[in-house]
């Protein structure tokens, strides 16, 4: 089978392509450009979108050579900064906070990316990337899976991919450990088997994407009290505790984003307690959309297990034992007993 790899320059993706080769399938490898330089400054900090993507498409080249596959480097920027970078803009403003990685995959990685390959004249049947994931077929549907390796499971990230593209990918790491990943590479002489891995979306200062001066406004308690100032909205997150500069007997959360009046609500962790939520722009995976009530477990944030039971049901998420830290803009992923992904969206309230 024709294999397209979509190579970042770090272990994850190189071993995948070093597994494909191995099993006999035929691999090119292609990378995505995303880095305009000049337009945003960056930093240092290892990331998926800043300055350093040079040295990654480098080594993500010296791969392909090593391996004598075809390659290409593919710019993808304009598409990305109106894709992911607006979205991420739009959303910080809204007092949401986004999950810039969850609409990259869907829109840059498993779509933009293989289209563009093939129109450059590569031909595969299949794409494949290093993520920690796998992909089951159940009652003639695709849906993505918990990876072997929990900890790095990295599934969350990929509930937004169609049937279409589920169809058409390969996860070759999902069965696999981080461990067992270095310790392979390190066999097979590969420069990036001690990379560390990328840590944030973006290298630089977050405050660059968003593009707007600083708007001074009120941090208030629950009633309503002004407790102090903040500097603009878009900087915190619901549940945020560090940096908030209120003295406090008690520890206090951001519980609330107010954008329209430019406020920030603070309170004590208990009111970040909810028993329900909404969920909007769901995308159907394993389960397809009944309007029956789902039992199941579900995620709020990429890292750790399901949480529940809790029962889906058009569009609102109840939780008999309540949720902490619920946020909107972020995405809720549900799951089924065997890890299998049913559903998911973004939390809207």
């Amino acid at each position: 089978m024709k294999v397209a790899v979509g190579l970042s320059g770090g272990v994850d993706s190189s071993v995948a392509a070093l597994l494909l080769k191995e099993a006999g399938h035929e691999v090119v490898g292609v990378t995505m450009k995303l880095w305009r330089e000049g337009r945003y400054k960056g930093g240092t900090r290892d990331a998926c979108f800043g300055a350093g993507e040079v040295m990654d498409v480098a080594q993500a080249a010296a791969l392909a050579e090593r391996l004598g596959i075809p390659y290409r480097a593919i710019d993808c920027a304009d598409a990305y900064e109106r894709e992911v970078l607006g979205y991420y803009r739009e959303t910080a403003l809204s007092g949401r906070t986004p999950n810039p990685c969850v609409f990259c995959n869907a829109r840059m990685k498993f779509g933009l990316l293989p289209k563009l390959a093939r129109e450059s004249g590569l031909e595969f049947d299949a794409f494949a990337t290093g993520h920690y994931a796998r992909i089951v077929r159940r009652d003639g549907r695709f849906a993505v899976q918990r990876a072997f390796d929990a900890g790095k499971d990295q599934s969350y990230f990929l509930y937004r991919l169609s049937q279409e593209q589920l169809a058409s990918t390969l996860f070759p790491l999902g069965g696999l450990t981080k461990r067992e990943v270095r310790a392979y590479a390190r066999e097979h002489g590969l420069e990036m088997a001690d990379k560390p891995d990328s840590q944030d979306f973006y290298s630089g200062d977050t405050d660059e994407l968003i593009g707007v001066s600083d708007r001074e406004g009120e941090v208030v308690d629950e009633s309503g009290r002004v407790i102090g100032r903040h500097r603009g909205y878009w900087h915190y997150t619901i549940g945020q505790r560090k940096g908030l500069g209120i003295a406090s007997p008690n520890p206090l959360y951001v519980v609330r984003i107010d954008a329209c009046r430019n406020r920030v609500v603070l309170g004590e962790r208990a009111s970040l307690t909810t028993g329900s939520f909404r969920v909007e722009d769901v995308n159907w995976m394993a389960s397809a959309e009944t309007g029956e009530p789902l039992t199941c477990g579900v995620k709020i944030r990429s890292t750790g297990d399901p949480r529940g039971p809790v029962v889906f049901q058009n569009g609102i998420c109840t939780a008999p034992e309540g949720i902490c830290g619920v946020t909107p803009g972020q995405s809720a992923v549900f799951y089924g007993a065997d890890g299998e992904i049913l559903c998911g969206g973004i939390i809207c309230a």
